[in-house]
């Protein structure tokens, strides 16, 4: 028999009274305003993180007390000891868990010759059991004492601050597990996922990333996952949740655009609530009172969907603001994305396949018009010929932001362009772009804000982005950049780890590899996408990648005289 979806119990709890006051503690409301402007914590997620010692309208009732006997303004040390009687610590509501399925040597681990880089992945390997993690059972039964959202099965996460899982990081993660030999664990933590799917699904597995959702990957997991298992069964019991998650991004997040007298529909990120955003919350405050009354709202809610983008933040979200080295002139729904519509794209397609598989002609015939008529907007909005890349495009300044970021690269990736010589072109725009002179990876942009999405931090899903796009063409020249591009992203991680004993979640690539820096909080070790796009990389490129010294992008007069000097009597 089917389970019942537990995921109903919160979303019942969020409809009812009940729900109401638990917001008012973790997603908005005095409460939360008292405490994370006194700053109790350095970090704003671990007040939103902890969990209530007592039912929600208890612990509000007795805040209004409190808040009544000192005329709204509570000392420091009595909130300090309101919180301490009212709120469990961080971490109580999960538990470690190893893998069940979790195997010794998979097989993937033969095809890499380099025998330091082997053992690597095999450390990489054994990462996973350190990054599982299980609900405990109080969270199913008392949902309303937690922001933590109550999931069946267990699941891998980032690491560090972020102890619950995240909606994009997990496309990337899976890839890995299915290296790993794990499809059981990555099944449970696609049942997560759908059982998430209210309309869309949220950023992370909080009640406070409910208003918001993450880069649409969800049916990428799917397809990864029946590749490997060709589980056509879970596929079709779970294909209408993947089709309302798509109705999710065309009903809330598109926008037409006109171009060369026609019309096209594409989406963008855009969050329409305002409010500082909880795990945030004094940082946004902060921001918000630089700006007169009246424009504040709008800037959180653009902060919102900065963080819907994953790219949180970026001077692509600034760009064509009034100050665009400063965050408070964040326009991230005025701007046209390239990734996310080269992610749609993709979905579309995926979908039209899934549902030809399954016999359902009238359905896959939809998906594959929906497609059609995306690549053909992707073409005639975001490509530019003379630049030979697709670019974001600025809605109300009507051009395209023609500043460079790995994400002009999605079409590639996602296999949504028709003509065969944008590979080509786009080769030359990354040569052009100077971009191949970086040895430690490709920079996440060429403009230095102090933003963790910008120069010179990059971050693996992007390596992935222009990797895999360039390595899934027919031209050779374009497989052998990719492998390069391969090489210099594995030994920045392989030498970190070296060093540090530790993979992070970004790079610092403009000194030798470091771990990166710059944005809301300290970079972040463990880290759950790093490793998986490492594991793939490994995977591809095993026969070939070294951990030995930089040598790559040599042009070849150097290789010439490289070659001279080491003949050379020492």
């Amino acid at each position: 028999s089917k389970m019942k979806r537990p995921e109903k119990n919160l979303f019942t709890l969020l409809g009812s009274n009940l729900g109401a006051r638990h917001s008012q503690i973790y997603c908005h409301g005095e409460l939360l305003r008292q405490v994370q402007m006194a700053r109790l914590y350095q970090d704003d997620k671990q007040f939103v993180d902890m969990p209530l010692s007592s039912a929600p309208d208890q612990v509000l009732r007795h805040f209004h007390e409190l808040a009544q006997a000192y005329n709204l303004s509570i000392p420091l040390q009595e909130l300090q000891v309101f919180v301490q009687e009212h709120f469990w610590a961080v971490g109580q509501e999960l538990q470690p868990w190893t893998p069940e399925d979790w195997r010794d040597s998979p097989q993937f681990l033969q095809k890499i010759l380099d025998p330091k880089l082997r053992a690597w992945a095999g450390q990489l390997h054994q990462l996973w059991k350190k990054l599982g993690k299980k609900v405990k059972p109080e969270v199913f039964s008392h949902p309303e004492q937690f922001s933590l959202i109550y999931s069946r099965h267990p699941f891998i996460v980032p690491s560090g601050r972020f102890v619950e899982f995240y909606y994009w990081d997990s496309y990337w993660v899976m890839e890995g597990l299915l290296l790993s030999e794990m499809p059981e664990t990555v099944k449970g933590m696609l049942q997560n996922f759908l059982d998430l799917v209210y309309g869309n699904v949220p950023n992370g597995a909080r009640v406070y990333y409910l208003q918001r959702s993450q880069p649409p990957l969800l049916t990428l997991m799917m397809d990864c996952y029946v590749a490997h298992t060709n589980d056509t069964t879970f596929l079709r019991d779970h294909i209408e949740t993947l089709a309302s998650e798509l109705d999710f991004w065309t009903k809330n997040r598109s926008i037409s655009v006109s171009s060369g007298g026609k019309s096209y529909s594409l989406n963008r990120y855009e969050v329409p609530y305002g409010g500082p955003r909880p795990e945030s919350y004094s940082k946004d405050a902060e921001l918000a009172a630089t700006l007169p009354e009246g424009n504040r709202e709008a800037l959180l809610a653009e902060l919102k969907a900065g963080a819907e983008s994953g790219w949180d933040f970026s001077s692509r979200w600034l760009v064509g603001g009034r100050n665009p080295s400063s965050l408070s002139s964040i326009r991230t729904s005025k701007l046209v994305p390239v990734d996310l519509n080269a992610f749609l794209c993709q979905v579309e397609g995926l979908m039209s396949n899934f549902y030809s598989r399954l016999g359902n002609d009238s359905e896959a015939a939809k998906y594959r018009n929906l497609r059609a008529e995306r690549m053909a907007a992707l073409k005639d909005v975001l490509w530019d010929e003379d630049k030979g890349a697709w670019f974001d495009y600025d809605l109300e300044n009507e051009k395209k932001n023609l500043e460079f970021y790995p994400s002009n690269f999605a079409p590639l990736w996602a296999g949504c362009f028709s003509d065969p010589d944008d590979v080509d072109k786009a080769l030359k725009y990354l040569e052009d772009s100077r971009i191949l002179t970086y040895q430690y990876g490709i920079p996440t942009s060429l403009q230095k804000t102090g933003q963790q999405w910008d120069f010179p931090n990059a971050w693996a899903p992007l390596q992935d982005l222009v990797i895999r796009g360039l390595a899934k063409s027919p031209s050779a020249k374009a497989q052998e950049v990719a492998f390069q591009l391969a090489q210099n992203w594995i030994r920045t991680n392989f030498d970190v780890y070296s060093k540090k004993s530790a993979m992070y979640e970004k790079y610092d690539i403009s000194n030798g590899g470091q771990p990166g820096g710059g944005g809301e909080y300290e970079v972040q070790e463990g880290f759950d996408w790093t490793n998986g796009v490492a594991l793939m990389l490994l995977d591809r490129y095993g026969d070939r990648l070294s951990s030995g010294a930089q040598t790559t992008f040599l042009a070849p007069y150097c290789l010439a005289a490289a070659l001279l000097l080491s003949l050379l009597p020492q």
